[in-house]
């Protein structure tokens, strides 16, 4: 996929939006949806993406809706960092699949990284979905009491 490519309506991003597909949740409100990636690099791994913007990458979407999104990131790195405790934080955003992008519907990654472990190779291995809920219990109370 280049950068270039048109958007399809049917990615899994889309999907979750329209609530074809499951996911993990930790944040949602009309512009934004926020939630655990399933193929994680790290413990924590989030996924933050614009709702309403069929935008394929950065070069694609509108200036307001990536505010809208970068305003979540911040408040759920912050959640993630007070309760994780990572040693570090990645945020990291891809477009085209050559600069790694896999899902072709903007959006942008927290990544907790801890000391000793790898960057990580996403799409390693998909997490366990026990341990995800958890996860997601903990950082819900987190966010609802950064509130």
């Amino acid at each position: 996929m280049s950068l270039t490519t048109t958007y399809d309506p049917q990615n899994i991003f889309a999907q979750i939006i329209r609530g074809d597909a499951p996911c993990y949740k930790l944040y949602e409100d009309d512009d934004v949806l926020a939630f655990l990636d399933l193929f994680p690099q790290s413990f924590g791994h989030t996924l933050v993406i614009p709702k309403r913007s069929a935008a394929c990458n950065i070069l694609d979407v509108d200036s307001e809706a990536l505010a809208r999104v970068i305003k979540v990131v911040q408040k759920l790195t912050r959640a993630i960092v007070a309760e994780l405790e990572p040693d570090g934080v990645q945020v990291a955003q891809f477009n085209g699949a050559p600069a790694g992008q896999t899902v072709f519907h903007i959006h942008m990654h927290i990544v907790p990284r801890y000391a000793g472990e790898g960057l990580g190779i996403h799409a390693a291995g998909k997490a366990d979905p026990a341990e995800l809920e958890k996860l997601q219990a903990r950082l819900l109370q987190r966010i609802a009491t950064q509130a």
